[in-house]
């Protein structure tokens, strides 16, 4: 009941429809209750009469409810299996907006394999109970109480009596398997989700593992996930396979005892042939619900282990809370000692960062790598949460701005530059999806990529494989820089977006950025000659500025950008001495 409780809120929505189906399915097990009724009195009947007209009347009244049963059945598996269906959809939308509003902390300890198998297989599970479930306990349990009802009230109540004796003894063994099966599909399900996890990564970092030559290491260690996980439905399948001999074993103890006992009472005529038909009728009508039972408690095991698992998600509270409701009328960042630790690390990842970043300048960040400079983005977008006034756009703390339009101030390109499985056109689309052709063209040719998308055989069309795959770096680069572009957000941060890129290519893609006048551009990089145009620059290390100001003060002086930008410019004469 575990799982009916945690779904009182769908049923209660959809109560019309399932009481609906529910009507039917007690009609279709009322009338499967009068069958074996009118075959015992048709036989009683035949044997008396020896006349087929006196039954005539009976086998019209079979054929009607034949055809009542089958319309009857087609309705309600339409009704309750299309309205679990639903349940399916409202869980994953809920699922995948719960994973849209988590933070990047949220991620950091969560795999993408395991929240991929709670998002099919542990929403299947739940979906089967809405469904199968309601079918199998309601059609089960009412057709047990009204067989019960035929028998004990229509036939013979002492033979009822005696041929339900082995019922009990089936449901101590159901009990035990029940919640065996619970325990053993919980496992299944986290076996499944290392399975789903080791593939992801195995088809994610295919290019890497054949470059390493490391086919037959991971092949072993998926073997072996693969095994435990086999192992672990094996167990389940082997305590649902005692259902089947413990329904067997009762119901033909209970049909032993009706023959010997029903043949006695034929004997001392206490009972007709008639009766004694239609009572092993009612007795077979009995091997549905013992199934429906059996399967009834596999299924509620297998919904409350997949729902205990959704739930540890679901009921999570947002590691980043929604709830600003302060609109700033312009987009300059100022941020005021900064300090930040991430929620693994004993030190501070960021320590007293503070700067002001007016409306259209352009702002350059510098540093070794694990320096901060990533981490201070996403503090700026608040995929981490910060302290309360540290980070503030026009004199708006960002915790007083709602997410949804605190982000749509930023128009982010990471280094590891990511593409949909599309055509490049559609990849540029989604910075801005009611963008025209032209508008694409235009943010791709300021992209420094229109030429080179003109050159593919499909042009624009070219469906780029997954994450990109079938593009260089600096394609996926360019391509990712272009969305962005297009989506006229007033902040752009170029998170070291230009590595992939040649030194010509990246000054004509600054050049174009710099023509835009209405937008602040943010530019991390470990290439100074991406920055030495900003209008600030600030130089980070382990977490703190060491150093600011502009391309000519920091060159002129004796720090780590001086010295960084001669030896980068001694890299590139030698280059083009070569």
């Amino acid at each position: 009941m575990q799982l009916f409780q945690h779904l009182g809120w769908f049923f209660r929505r959809y109560w019309f429809t399932y009481s609906l189906a529910l009507l039917m399915l007690f009609t279709v097990a009322m009338i499967n209750m009068a069958i074996p009724w009118f075959i015992g009195q048709a036989i009683d009947r035949l044997l008396e009469t020896r006349e087929m007209a006196q039954v005539e009347y009976y086998l019209l009244g079979l054929l009607l409810a034949s055809i009542t049963v089958y319309l009857l059945r087609y309705g309600w598996r339409r009704m309750l299996f299309g309205t679990s269906y639903k349940l399916g959809n409202i869980l994953r939308r809920r699922f995948y907006q719960r994973l849209t509003r988590q933070g990047q902390a949220f991620y950091n300890s969560h795999s993408t394999g395991d929240l991929m198998a709670r998002a099919t297989n542990d929403i299947d599970a739940v979906e089967v109970a809405a469904g199968e479930g309601i079918l199998s306990g309601f059609d089960g349990l009412l057709t047990f109480i009204l067989v019960l009802i035929m028998m004990f009230v229509f036939i013979d109540w002492r033979l009822a009596a005696l041929a339900i004796l082995p019922f009990p003894f089936m449901g101590i063994g159901f009990y035990h398997l029940s919640s065996r099966i619970h325990h053993q599909f919980k496992e299944t399900l986290d076996r499944f989700s290392s399975l789903n996890e080791q593939t992801q990564q195995a088809m994610t970092g295919i290019r890497m593992i054949k470059s390493m030559g490391r086919e037959s290491i991971e092949a072993g260690q998926f073997d072996q996930i693969a095994e435990q996980a086999a192992n672990s439905t094996y167990k389940v399948q082997r305590s649902e396979a005692m259902f089947s001999p413990i329904i067997h074993m009762s119901l033909g103890s209970a049909l032993l005892i009706v023959l010997l006992a029903g043949g006695w009472q034929i004997h001392e005529g206490h009972l007709t042939v008639g009766q004694l038909t239609s009572f092993t009728m009612y007795l077979s009508e009995l091997i549905w619900p013992m199934y429906a039972f059996g399967w009834l408690m596999n299924i509620l095991q297998r919904g409350n282990a997949a729902i205990e698992r959704l739930d540890e998600l679901l009921n999570l509270e947002d590691t980043i809370e929604d709830k600003g409701q302060a609109s700033p009328e312009g987009y300059s960042i100022t941020v005021d000692q900064l300090t930040f630790r991430y929620p693994e690390t004993s030190h501070p990842n960021l320590k007293d960062i503070s700067f002001h970043l007016g409306e259209n300048r352009v702002f350059g960040i510098a540093g070794a790598t694990g320096a901060g400079k990533s981490t201070l983005l996403q503090l700026l977008m608040r995929y981490w949460e910060s302290d309360e006034t540290a980070i503030q756009i026009s004199a708006a703390s960002i915790q007083q701005i709602p997410l949804a339009q605190l982000r749509s101030l930023y128009a982010y390109v990471p280094q590891d530059a990511f593409l949909f499985s599309t055509s490049i056109m559609e990849n540029i689309r989604m910075g801005r999806p009611a963008a025209t052709d032209e508008d694409v063209y235009q943010a791709a040719r300021l992209a420094a990529i229109h030429d080179d998308i003109r050159q593919f055989p499909d042009g624009y069309q070219t469906m780029v494989g997954e994450r990109g795959v079938t593009l260089s770096g600096g394609q996926r680069q360019r391509i990712s820089i272009a969305r962005a572009l297009i989506s006229n957000a007033p902040i752009l941060i170029l998170d070291d977006a230009l590595s992939a890129v040649d030194i010509q290519t990246e000054k004509v893609i600054i050049g174009h950025l710099r023509q835009r006048q209405a937008q602040t551009l943010i530019i991390v990089s470990h290439r100074l000659s991406a920055i030495e145009h900003a209008d600030e620059i600030i130089v980070m290390s382990h977490g703190e500025i060491i150093e600011r100001g502009h391309h000519h003060q920091l060159i002129s002086g004796d720090g780590w950008y001086s010295r960084m930008a001669a030896y980068q410019q001694m890299e590139q004469a030698m280059e083009n001495a070569s």
